[in-house]
């Protein structure tokens, strides 16, 4: 075993046994099938079908084809070695227009999936909103429309009767943050609007799905040790100088405790309500709604890529204002547009994401610090790189270095008292990565998207042979 070293580059760092090693994904980045078996229009269809949205006008009509590629898929990943898979369940497969009957064919097509999973010992971890809201609840007003929080409790209800018996653990949401702030304030998400108090709706809307979706689980679910999450994507904020205290307690609020104040506190923070009082009064949230959001979970899911630097903007420098997404003419920062985003020291992944092992054991410490009690998942980690196939094989050393130092962060973590209970790679597949279309490669496993042959990449067979000895393995040296 190789001491600590200031990279993050150490191997031989032995993970417990129980600990959860999967990969992930998302229902419309992959599944393609847009429009078959029942399934409905999501407000991605919409975004992704409209001019100028996404790159090359790319949709994720086909994606990776993977529901029709099911079970190849599935012993894809029994041949990695997977513990666990963290998939999405697509709404609108389950009740095309958002509310009202269930389509039998899609509950079918989850039920395959799951079924297929425990068949090859691979723990089934569903995610039930992954950003494809079906689009005539987008009609009936969205994230915004308090009626949205109360049809996903119905949504819930009815996906955890079906799988409640056979499902591992069960995530509310993934990344409210974006569903709010990218969806509805800069528009650079779908649905593509660009108004605050729409997006600050929208927070508190989706909090209070969370809420009422766990208690819609609970009441269905039979499973006897299933377990409940929420997975948020948290701002790990660095100062850009010596004046950036306010700047960063205001991103904190907006992009952190927006979400685990109500979720695990059970209250929303006083300066989140003042910096935002121009936008918003608030008057959207209702009595009762906190005790609603406030439900006990089993693990909170983090997903991690990067960190932000950020500062106040002194009013004449050109200021910066790309935080690592892609805007469309909004602000993801309702109430705080004088916060500056400044350019990190690299190196960079392919996202212009700074790479950052450190960022992810601060963040896990420091969650640890602030809900000693709860149990922590890493629910997405991964990268984007420019990957090509050459003689069949994919050598994504950058990739591989990637993933070793932040599982050796991880480890290291553990070792200052986490309670880190698995880790879950993002992404499984190459596939469509939102409005960057198919020009961003996360997978473990390359795509070909024209014959969509899967290759399986050098870090899939690193990320494997971790798997099989629960030990972190040397990296490569031209990666440094």
């Amino acid at each position: 075993m190789i001491s600590g070293t200031p990279d993050y580059r150490d191997h031989g760092l032995d993970f417990p046994e129980g600990f959860l090693f999967g990969s992930a994904t998302a229902s419309y980045q992959i599944e393609g099938a847009y429009d078959e078996d029942g399934r409905g229009p999501s407000i991605w269809d919409t975004f992704s079908h409209t001019p100028g949205r996404t790159v090359n006008g790319d949709t994720g009509d086909v994606a990776d084809d993977h529901y029709h590629r099911l079970d190849a898929d599935l012993d894809l990943m029994k041949r990695l070695g997977l513990e666990s898979y963290r998939f999405s369940i697509a709404w609108p497969r389950i009740m095309p227009s958002g509310s009202g009957a269930v389509n039998p064919r899609g509950v079918e097509f989850y039920s395959r999936l799951v079924d297929g999973l425990l068949a090859r010992d691979i723990r089934p971890i569903a995610t039930l909103y992954h950003w494809d809201l079906p689009q005539p609840l987008e009609d009936a007003g969205g994230w915004p429309a308090r009626d949205t929080a109360f049809r996903f409790a119905d949504y819930a209800e009815a996906i955890g009767a079906a799988l409640g018996d056979r499902v591992h653990a069960w995530t509310t949401l993934n990344e409210p943050w974006c569903s709010a702030y990218l969806g509805y304030g800069s528009g650079a998400h779908a649905p593509g609007r660009t108004s605050g108090r729409d997006a600050l709706a929208a927070v508190h809307h989706l909090n209070l799905a969370h809420g009422l979706g766990l208690q819609a689980l609970r009441s269905v679910v039979s499973k006897p040790d299933a377990q409940y999450s929420a997975t948020l994507n948290f701002h790990v904020l660095r100062p850009g100088d010596d004046n950036a205290d306010d700047a960063m307690r205001r991103i904190d609020a907006l992009a952190n405790r927006a979400f685990t104040g109500p979720m695990l506190r059970g209250e929303y923070s006083t300066d989140l309500l003042e910096d935002t009082a121009d936008v918003t009064d608030w008057q959207f949230v209702r009595p009762g709604d906190l005790e609603q959001i406030h439900q006990p979970i089993d693990f909170l899911g983090v997903n991690y890529y990067s960190t932000a630097t950020v500062r106040t903007w002194n009013g004449r420098s050109p200021r910066q204002t790309a935080d690592g997404h892609k805007d469309a003419g909004g602000t993801p920062w309702p109430g705080s547009e004088m916060v500056e985003f400044i350019e990190q020291e690299g190196p960079y992944t392919a996202m212009g994401w700074n790479i950052a092992p450190d960022g992810l054991e601060e963040l896990l410490v420091s969650l640890h610090e602030q809900f000693p009690e709860l149990p922590l998942m890493v629910t997405e980690n991964g990268a984007a790189f420019d990957d090509q196939v050459v003689d069949g094989a994919v050598h994504d050393e950058r990739r591989i270095d990637y993933l070793q130092r932040h599982f050796t962060a991880a480890h290291r973590a553990m070792q200052r008292g986490v309670d880190l209970r698995g880790y879950q790679v993002w992404s499984l597949l190459d596939n469509f990565e939102w409005a960057y279309g198919y020009t961003k490669r996360f997978g473990i496993v390359h795509v070909d998207y024209e014959t969509l042959q899967r290759t399986v990449k050098d870090s899939g067979h690193w990320y494997a042979e971790l798997i099989r000895s629960r030990s972190i393995p040397p990296g490569p040296r031209s990666a440094r």
